[in-house]
Formats: C-alpha cells, sequence, structure tokens
C-alpha cells in the first residue's frame, strides 16, 4: 500500500510547489510603446522673386580679329611686333619689300596713260578714214560711169567696189574702238586702283588699338598672295561663346528682345570676370544654343581661354530658395505641420547664390506652399508623411 502512496504524494506535492511559485512570481510591468521623435531643422521661406543663375563653361574669342596677310607674291623686309604685343592704332606692324609692289603700279599707269592716248589716235584715224571712204565712194560711181558708157571693164569696177568696203570696214572697226574706249579706260582704271591699294596694303599698321595673337611670318620670308603675316584683335572687343541648353534658350532670347540686361561673373586665374550676354545664335544643334557674352572692358584674358561662370537669368516671380538638403526625390519637400510631416510636390525653376554667404541654393516653387509654412532641411533618407519630428530650437 505504501509503494502505491509513495509516487502519488510526490506528484501532489511537485503539482503544490509549482502552483505556489506561480502565484508568488513578480508582476511585469506593461510597457506602453512610444513613437520615435526625430529632431530636424527648419526655415520659412516666404516666395519672392528671385534670380536663378545658370552655370556655362565657355571660351574667350574675337569676332572682329583681323586677319593681316600678303596682298600679292612678295618678300617681307621688316616685322615690328611680337605674339602678345600691344599696340596702338596707326603703329606700323609690318612692311613688304616696295620692288614687289612698284613696279604692278607703273605698269597700270602706263597702261592708262597709253589708252587715253589711244582715243587721240583713233580719233585723228577716224577723220581720214572717212575721207578715204568717200573717195571710194566716188570712185565707184565713176567706174559705174565708164562702164555703163562702155569705155571701162568689169574688173574695173569690182576693184573699186572693194576699196570702197575697205575703207569701210576700216571706218567701222575704228568707230568700234572708240565706242569700246571708255570700257577699256574703267577696267585700267581699275587695275591702277587695285595696285595702288595693293601698295598701300604692303605696309601694314594697326587699324585700333590691340593685341597681337600669332606672328605667322618673320622678316626675310617670300609670302604668297593671302598668305597671313600676323592676327590682331580689339582689347574691347572680346566675347564668350558658351552652350546654352536648349530649356533656356526662349527664355533668354525672350529677356534680351525686351532690353534685359543680364549679367554673368565668373574667374579666370583667380581674377574676377564679368561679362553681358548679348546675343544668341540662330542655330542649335544636340547641346543647345550658342551664347556670345560681351567681356567687360579691362578684361586680362588671352584669346582662347576657357573660362566658367554663372550667368543671371529673368527674375522668377513667386519663388522659393532652400537649401539642396530640403529636397526629397528631386520634385519634394516636406513641411511642418503639427509635429509631423507634409510632402508638397514642387517645380524646380534653377539655382542661385546667396550674396551673404556664398551658399548654392536650388530655387523652386510650390503653389501648395504657405507663406509661414516651417520647411524641413535636415535630409532624412527615411522621410514619409506623418513622420514625428521636433524642430531644433
Amino acid at each position: 500500500m505504501s509503494r502505491r502512496i509513495l509516487p502519488v504524494l510526490i506528484i501532489a506535492v511537485g503539482i503544490g510547489t509549482f502552483l505556489m511559485l506561480k502565484e508568488s512570481r513578480p508582476v511585469p510591468v506593461a510597457v506602453v510603446p512610444k513613437e520615435r521623435i526625430w529632431r530636424v531643422e527648419v526655415m520659412t521661406a516666404p516666395p519672392s522673386e528671385h534670380r536663378p543663375i545658370l552655370s556655362l563653361f565657355g571660351r574667350i574669342e574675337a569676332p572682329d580679329r583681323v586677319r593681316a596677310a600678303a596682298p600679292v607674291a612678295g618678300r617681307l623686309i621688316e616685322i615690328n611686333v611680337r605674339d602678345g604685343d600691344l599696340v596702338s592704332e596707326g603703329e606700323l606692324l609690318a612692311k613688304l619689300d616696295p620692288r614687289d609692289l612698284l613696279p604692278r603700279l607703273e605698269k597700270a599707269k602706263a597702261d592708262l596713260e597709253k589708252e587715253r592716248l589711244q582715243l587721240v589716235h583713233d580719233r585723228e584715224a577716224l577723220e581720214h578714214e572717212r575721207q578715204i571712204l568717200e573717195l571710194g565712194r566716188l570712185a565707184v560711181e565713176r567706174a559705174n560711169t565708164v562702164q555703163t558708157k562702155k569705155l571701162g571693164s568689169v574688173s574695173s569696177v569690182d576693184e573699186a567696189r572693194e576699196q570702197y568696203a575697205r575703207a569701210q570696214l576700216a571706218v567701222t572697226l575704228r568707230e568700234q574702238s572708240i565706242a569700246e574706249h571708255p570700257a577699256r579706260l574703267a577696267t585700267l582704271e581699275a587695275a591702277l586702283e587695285e595696285a595702288e591699294r595693293d601698295v598701300a596694303r604692303g605696309t601694314i599698321t594697326a587699324p585700333f588699338d590691340g593685341r597681337i595673337g600669332v606672328v605667322e611670318a618673320a622678316a626675310g620670308d617670300q609670302l604668297q598672295p593671302n598668305e597671313t603675316i600676323l592676327t590682331l584683335y580689339p582689347l574691347d572687343g572680346l566675347y564668350i561663346r558658351a552652350k546654352v541648353p536648349g530649356a533656356y534658350s526662349d527664355e533668354l532670347r525672350e529677356a534680351l528682345t525686351k532690353g534685359a540686361r543680364l549679367e554673368a561673373e565668373g574667374l579666370y586665374s583667380g581674377q574676377p570676370i564679368s561679362a553681358v550676354l548679348e546675343r544668341l545664335s540662330g542655330e542649335a544643334d544636340a547641346r543647345g544654343v550658342d551664347a556670345l557674352l560681351r567681356l567687360a572692358p579691362g578684361v586680362n584674358a588671352p584669346l582662347g581661354a576657357f573660362v566658367s561662370l554663372q550667368l543671371e537669368r529673368p527674375g522668377a516671380p513667386d519663388t522659393v530658395a532652400l537649401p539642396f538638403a530640403a529636397l526629397h526625390g528631386g520634385d519634394r519637400i516636406f513641411v511642418v505641420e503639427d509635429g509631423r510631416l507634409k510632402g508638397l510636390r514642387i517645380q524646380r525653376v534653377g539655382e542661385l547664390v546667396t550674396p551673404d554667404t556664398g551658399e548654392n541654393r536650388v530655387l523652386i516653387r510650390a503653389p501648395e506652399l504657405k507663406a509661414d509654412a516651417r520647411v524641413l532641411v535636415t535630409h532624412l533618407p527615411h522621410a514619409v508623411e506623418t513622420l514625428k519630428v521636433e524642430p531644433l530650437q
């Protein structure tokens, strides 16, 4: 009997112990979940008018650059400048050997004088040839009369007619020569002017104050017609040619049509440079439209240098300038309302540089953005609608 009761007692004691331990265990404190609060920076940016900028990269060029070339074949006997020299208007730059130019001038003068004398001789000869023609006509009449009276032969009449025809031809040719005199005279006068022009061009002087670009010849060189001697460009006629994306070309062209002054600032060799947009090209390619910006006078930059600059675009009303960190996804920002985020769709208008700090900011337009709205400027990769935030003081 004791063997049967002992296991039952052991089991009963174990169950009782378990129940006693269960009832005496400590009661856990209930954990209430709390929502995480993100501390962020906000700013108030009421919409107003801003001047966005457009970053450009261009090359300095001179549309009014002069290429001094040899007018005719000749030898260069003098060159007084070198690459990069500053020159004044009227300064002697180079000179061709006059012995290569003066013979053409003297020949043109002689040909012109010869033609004038020829006209005098033609007029005198015409009078004599007309007299001969009259005599030939009378000879033909006499020969016909004699032949009619059976006193002369037919051959004598033919001979008289031949002499008369020769005289007629001589008069016609002389009259034609006199009629062609004005044309020949004009041709020879043009040749003389051309020779005088070439002699004048043989002495090359600076047409304006400027800088020598490249000297391509040396004293003693034998030059061919139109062979370049040197290039020269004005200091106050330098431009920057840069590509403007097609998306901005209509805006800039319209502003220029209205007379707006669009300025650009940049750097070259650490020195600030400034320019003004003057015109846009009438042709475009896949990269955009060429823009020509006139450099301010006094800019000491060489022709062909590459510069980067920022062009000020026309004013954009009802826009807001924000740090780039305020953008989420490129077309969205968040505002803080009642401690939570609310997303707004925006339109990117451009960029600008704040004059006080020089910080680059993005310019956006959002019709739903209120003037007193607090815009999130801390970039949160996980920012979503209704996320709880706490603005930093």
